[in-house]
């Protein structure tokens, strides 16, 4: 795997197209790298050193570049860590997911409550500054105290940014299949709604600034990758399904079958779906992914990027939830309220064109 994702940096330029001598290609400059969206941390040293080279090789790298390693909290020993901060690393996003010993289990998470607290202390120790951990709220065993005390512990700890989430169901996954049977409670929509309305309380009496729906910092420590995406930035993705976008209207999306995309990589293609957004779809985009910030929905960007008559139809179709106290209308920006938070994805998908 780690030999494919390799390859396919160099199979590509900056257009996606196939290089015939990767050395003549125009390097641009990259300001965060990502590893994520499964399990890097698992990596042995020399396995992430390769992925390093080829990254340097292929790219130029900004001064102040972030980056980001996912782990999880039964992963990291002190000697990964110091790995991992000398080979440049220097944040770390943490699947937590709770502090408490029965929902963890519940979760089927592999580390204990023990070792969630731990790893915090290991990281600290380490000299990292910029972490971050995920929690989950809204599961049936949680309870409003329950979830203090997660918050409580994270606020305790000085942990610099927290990504919050809903427990949500999927198809066909053995929480699905328990809740169909009755072995298990389903998730309560009431409960998780005051759950992040509480959230949003503690967390900004603490000092941090609620700057996406999921996502708390403290100030100056937003998370850089994750803030490109929201900001519609040019990025590239690297192994079975990574996401690609040219900044502009092309999406592009890596197969999610391993065996495929390796076999693919080796017959020197990389195995990829894309789609061209229009101009409705790049402006949905950009009402979906800027009601989720704190800046909010930038009419002028609208009215200069889209036309006069798109902004003119997002101010007359925001005027309801305005009215309701979901959203309020600053400096020609539409800008979710806490009461609007919870209403997010359907208060966008009725702004859609």
């Amino acid at each position: 795997m780690v030999e494919a994702i390799v390859k396919e940096m160099k199979l590509l330029t900056p257009k996606g197209e196939k290089a015939e001598d990767f050395s003549v290609v125009a390097k641009e400059t990259i300001e965060t790298i990502y590893f994520g969206g499964g399990t890097p941390s698992i990596l042995l040293e020399d396995e992430l050193q390769l992925i390093f080279d080829a990254l340097y090789e292929r790219f130029e790298v900004a001064d102040e570049i972030e980056i980001t390693l996912e782990a999880n909290p039964d992963d990291i020993t002190d000697e990964k860590l110091l790995c991992w901060k000398k080979m440049g690393v220097n944040r770390l996003s943490v699947g937590l997911q709770s502090f408490n010993k029965d929902e963890l289990k519940w979760m089927n998470r592999a580390h204990s409550a023990a070792e969630s607290l731990a790893c915090i202390d290991k990281i600290k120790a380490a000299g990292f500054t910029n972490f971050s951990v995920d929690l989950i709220y809204g599961s049936p065993l949680l309870s409003n105290e329950d979830w203090k005390q997660n918050v409580q512990t994270v606020i305790e700890k000085g942990i610099p940014h927290i990504s919050c989430y809903a427990l949500t169901v999927e198809p066909k996954t053995i929480l699905a299949k328990m809740i169909e049977a009755k072995k298990t409670a389903t998730t309560d929509s009431e409960k998780q709604a005051q759950q992040f309305l509480l959230l949003m309380e503690w967390l900004s009496a603490a000092g941090y600034e609620h700057y996406e729906i999921s996502n708390f910092a403290k100030p100056s420590l937003r998370s850089k990758h994750n803030s490109s995406y929201w900001q519609g930035k040019k990025y590239y993705g690297f192994g079975p399904s990574a996401h690609s976008f040219d900044g502009v209207r092309i999406r592009r999306w890596n197969i999610p079958n391993n065996a495929l995309y390796i076999q693919s990589i080796q017959k020197n293609g990389v195995p990829y779906e894309e789609e061209v957004l229009t101009q409705t779809q790049q402006l949905n985009e950009y009402i979906m992914t800027s009601l989720r910030t704190v800046e909010g929905l930038d009419l002028n960007y609208v009215k200069i990027k889209f036309g006069e008559a798109f902004s003119t139809k997002l101010t007359q179709q925001s005027a309801k939830f305005s009215s309701t106290k979901k959203v309020v209308l600053e400096n020609l920006k539409i800008i979710l309220t806490n009461e609007g938070k919870l209403f997010a994805d359907g208060i966008a998908a009725d702004l859609f064109f």
